[in-house]
């Protein structure tokens, strides 16, 4: 039901809950973000910095590491 109110923060919720706590869900991380990427990942984006106050990019930088931090900040922009 909360994807089909409001999408965005559907999927904001769910990549905050990837990344909140001790270690990361990566297999949800690269999921939601790879495939929002084209489609409606803008609106993620701010969705993600109302609902928390800090931005996609600030806790995918400080949750993840190398080259596969680089490659997930390349998408999120």
């Amino acid at each position: 039901v909360q994807c089909a109110l409001n999408r965005p923060a559907f999927f904001a919720e769910r990549l905050y809950h990837a990344m909140k706590g001790a270690g990361t869900d990566d297999s949800t991380l690269i999921r939601i973000i790879v495939t929002r990427s084209e489609i409606d990942l803008v609106q993620i984006k701010q969705m993600f910095a109302q609902m928390y106050q800090k931005t996609l990019a600030t806790m995918i930088s400080s949750d993840t590491s190398g080259d596969y931090r680089r490659l997930l900040l390349s998408i999120v922009g």
